[in-house]
């Protein structure tokens, strides 16, 4: 089943606002240091920024792996995005599974803080991106 371009355009607006909620948390978990659930947090808001890039130009999202696969083949290899990118958001999956899962594994400060600006910028740039295809 095929999405109408009116519940695409929802979806998109949807998953562009939970983008931006989720990572809206970020500040308050950096005060109580709650390093684990930032990189759950970092990971969720790029992945709905993706997730709503994908659907704007009517891709279907399945699995965090495609929306990784996806993102690579149609933006960062037709550079319609850094390259980069790429790079940042698979570590980006990496860091959220870890600290999810593994019970030896804890995020540390150092491996947050500097991830906050990048992950920033990540779903700025992309939101532009969507916003430049409604002209």
């Amino acid at each position: 089943m095929s999405l109408s371009q009116d519940e695409r355009n929802i979806l998109v607006e949807l998953e562009i606002e939970k983008a931006i909620k989720t990572f809206s948390e970020i500040s308050v978990l950096q005060q109580a240091e709650l390093w684990d659930t930032i990189a759950n947090r970092l990971y969720y808001a790029s992945f709905h920024i993706v997730v709503a890039l994908l659907i704007k130009n009517g891709y279907t999202v399945g699995t965090h792996q495609g929306a990784v696969i996806q993102l690579q083949q149609y933006f960062i290899k037709t550079g319609l995005l850094p390259k980069e990118y790429g790079t940042f958001y698979s570590q980006l999956q990496s860091l959220r599974e870890n600290s999810d899962y593994n019970c030896t594994y804890y995020a540390s400060k150092d491996d947050i803080i500097p991830r906050v600006a990048k992950t920033k910028e990540f779903i700025d740039n992309i939101l532009a991106l969507i916003k430049n295809q409604d002209n």
